[in-house]
């Protein structure tokens, strides 16, 4: 039975991020991470920071990737996005 897809951890970035930086290739990050090569080239394709104004500051970064993450979890989250349904909520658990 294979193992479940778990979500990087902001660890796990740090060290994408820092042995990126050192010039390592993905398959040898993956294979110390523990995980799939394609699983980090996914990661870095979605949360790599880009700026037009600035692209000196373009790249991959372990903070910036996990905020953009928390981002698009939050996205799904109806009592996050809704304030009035949170409250509702609130006030029916209360009761």
């Amino acid at each position: 039975m294979p193992r479940p897809y778990t979500h990087l951890s902001l660890e796990e970035r740090r060290h994408l991020a820092k042995w990126r930086d050192a010039g390592m290739p993905v398959s040898e990050i993956a294979e110390r991470l523990g995980r799939d090569p394609s699983t980090l080239h996914r990661e870095i394709r979605r949360n790599t920071y880009r700026d037009e104004e600035l692209p000196e500051l373009n790249g991959y970064h372990a903070v910036n990737a996990q905020a953009m993450y928390e981002g698009r979890r939050a996205i799904h989250r109806k009592l996050v996005r809704h304030a009035e349904v949170r409250d509702a909520v609130l006030d029916r658990l209360k009761a």
